[in-house]
């Protein structure tokens, strides 16, 4: 059963978490090297109640991460979506790529879908990225998305860590994209 809607563009598509992603969902949360900004590495078990949170949130609110594939191949290459956890500093579009996803503008484009979404149908005012200090290339996807630092702030337990705040206005991102 998917949860929600399905979205595409010219080289991807997302959908909802289905049972069937979960081996590559915790094959991405247990990459040190796409984690070490993120919390670090998720042991299976972990990435499974992730998992299941994340489909759970599809469930209760009708928006979550989206499982992000190869339009062409069917390659599941990370998850990217909406985001707005209990004590969180705004509305988030966040996104975790493969590793071997990384650098081809996979981010943006899947990034792009998700405020669409967050804006024009989950009615978002605005949209942040929580982003490591240390990570440049998230720093730059958000660039490219037209966002600017916004400020610093603490995430809640159990990430307990600070980030910049990345974002801009709904009202900015539409006319950007006009």
């Amino acid at each position: 059963m998917i949860l929600g809607p399905t979205l595409t563009s010219r080289r991807l598509v997302l959908t909802p978490p289905i049972a069937s992603d979960f081996d590559a969902f915790a094959a991405l949360l247990g990459d040190a090297r796409v984690m070490g900004t993120l919390g670090g590495a998720q042991p299976r078990a972990i990435a499974w109640r992730t998992f299941m949170q994340t489909a759970g949130v599809w469930a209760i609110h009708g928006f979550g991460f989206f499982m992000v594939r190869e339009r062409e191949t069917g390659r599941f290459v990370g998850r990217v979506g909406c985001h707005r956890p209990e004590g969180w500093p705004g509305t988030e579009v966040g996104w975790a790529l493969t590793h071997e996803a990384q650098g081809l503008g996979y981010a943006t484009e899947a990034a792009t879908l998700c405020v669409d979404f967050a804006v024009d149908v989950l009615g978002w005012t605005e949209v942040i990225h929580c982003i490591d200090a240390a990570n440049a290339p998230s720093a730059a996807v958000a660039e490219r998305l037209g966002a600017r630092r916004l400020r610093v702030a603490s995430l809640p337990e159990p990430v307990n860590t600070e980030v910049e705040c990345w974002g801009q206005t709904a009202e900015a991102w539409r006319a950007r994209r006009a």
